[in-house]
């Protein structure tokens, strides 16, 4: 049985290929597939590495294949692959779709001036009112 946030078969049948074969010196490399559902939990669920359960093996290893393979460019390849794969299913009529509910700005890009007014427009509003009465 396949839990929550861990790779399927069908998955792992498209990753498997892209990742790096074992190093040609030091020890054999733990199981990708379960360092790869590792690093997704950690990703999905925004926990700390340190709180990972223990089923994907010892935080620290999933920290350091992840570190590793950003550095080296596996995830790269990766995101490549499957966004080539992704396009190639869409065909010519391939779609973007953006959320602009998370597209923020900083508040200074909002078009406010940057320098205060010397008065405030109502201020001096009411002053040229109040002197026209007198």
């Amino acid at each position: 049985m396949i839990r929550r946030f861990e790779l399927t078969d069908a998955e792992w049948e498209i990753l498997a290929p892209l990742l790096p074969a074992d190093p040609p010196r030091g020890g054999k490399w733990n199981d990708h597939r379960t360092v790869i559902s590792g690093i997704l939990f950690r990703e999905r669920t925004g926990t700390t590495w340190r709180d990972l359960p223990e089923r994907f093996g010892n935080w620290k290893t999933v920290y350091q294949r992840k570190r590793h393979w950003a550095l080296d460019g596996t995830w790269q390849r990766i995101a490549e692959a499957l966004r080539m794969d992704a396009d190639l299913d869409e065909g010519r009529d391939w779609t973007l779709g953006v959320d602009s509910s998370v597209v923020r700005a900083h508040q200074h890009a909002a078009g406010a001036r940057h320098t205060p007014l010397a008065t405030p427009p109502q201020a001096s509003a009411m002053a040229a009112g109040a002197s026209s009465q007198s």
